[in-house]
């Protein structure tokens, strides 16, 4: 890269190593525009080969891996630190993609939180906290959901449950007799609500609480088969999805292929044409209503509050009201 084209400006992709982080990143480095991608991943292998095909790819060569892990907290605080200390160019934006969906019994972050709620919401919670207090502005915090969220759309997933986020966090032992797979399954449905809430109250409270031109927006990529999201589930499951549910992509049905909802969230993340959108909800690159219960302002105070609680969110780390 010529000093003509030096970027001055960073995006952090979570999850950019593969799927739709991975598109997202790649439609960013071959915009032309002057962005040095940073792919945050856990597993610093996987990123590796992922900054190397990218830079093969797009011929960008500012594309870089750190390390994060958001079902560890310390491991969280550590990003933003290193951020902090990397000397790169400003934020611009922040997209909290990463996501898992558990479906073979319960698993807990680091630091005991039910795995699915740790990682998908709270991990991402602070995240967007620490990193928006390095975020002078203009800037954009995109929090991937999905339509899974909206009990009256027909997605094959199980309605999201929300009763409180500390019976998420730590759920009661089921004696349901639900199967473990529909169990996780609704507790992917409804991190993906957390998502929403987390977006809006984020978007209410920087508007109203600082001078900060950020724009903080939730997105729906729509189903994408062939992604990585079934990799809990069985062999035959998992071949199905991966190998003969893509023939969706084709159908008039909100379904995607990874490469078209990676450019979609690309552009929300980047394009000038969404500069004054804040506090929305896109279905790609449609601005749409999310779901009735998307809206309970009772249910997203809740889980701010209770998500800063958990997380130990402290008063220097963020400048949003604790």
């Amino acid at each position: 890269m010529t000093a003509s084209n030096k970027p001055d400006r960073s995006v952090i992709i979570t999850g950019g190593n593969a799927g739709l982080g991975y598109e997202c990143a790649r439609a960013i480095a071959s915009s032309g525009k002057e962005y040095r991608v940073i792919i945050a991943c856990r597993d610093a292998a996987k990123a590796d080969d992922a900054v190397k095909k990218l830079k093969s790819e797009t011929g960008n060569d500012g594309i870089f891996r750190m390390e994060l892990d958001l079902a560890s907290l310390a491991s969280v605080r550590n990003f933003a630190k290193d951020f902090l200390k990397s000397g790169r160019p400003p934020l611009r934006a922040l997209v909290c993609n990463a996501g898992l969906q558990v479906v073979n019994g319960t698993a807990y972050t680091s630091d005991g939180f039910e795995m699915t709620f740790g990682v998908n919401h709270l991990g991402h919670f602070l995240l967007a906290h620490l990193l928006l207090k390095q975020m002078p502005g203009p800037g954009r915090i995109i929090f991937v959901s999905s339509g899974t969220h909206d009990p009256e759309k027909v997605t094959g997933m199980p309605d999201p449950v929300y009763v409180n986020a500390r019976a998420l966090a730590s759920p009661a032992r089921d004696s349901s007799g639900e199967s473990d797979a529909l169990i996780g399954r609704r507790r992917y449905s409804t991190s993906k609500l957390c998502n929403i809430y987390c977006a809006y109250e984020f978007a209410d409270r920087i508007k109203k609480e600082t001078e900060k031109n950020i724009a903080v927006n939730a997105f729906d990529p729509g189903l994408m088969p062939g992604t990585g999201l079934a990799r809990q589930a069985g062999p035959v499951a998992f071949f199905i999805w991966k190998y003969i549910m893509p023939v969706m992509t084709l159908l008039p049905i909100n379904a995607n292929t990874p490469g078209k909802s990676g450019r979609a969230l690309a552009a929300l993340a980047t394009d000038a044409l969404y500069d004054d959108a804040t506090g929305k909800y896109f279905e790609g690159t449609k601005e749409i209503k999310s779901s009735k219960l998307s809206y309970s302002k009772e249910n997203a105070l809740d889980l701010w509050d209770t998500s800063v609680e958990l997380v130990k969110l402290a008063e220097d780390e963020t400048v949003l009201s604790v």
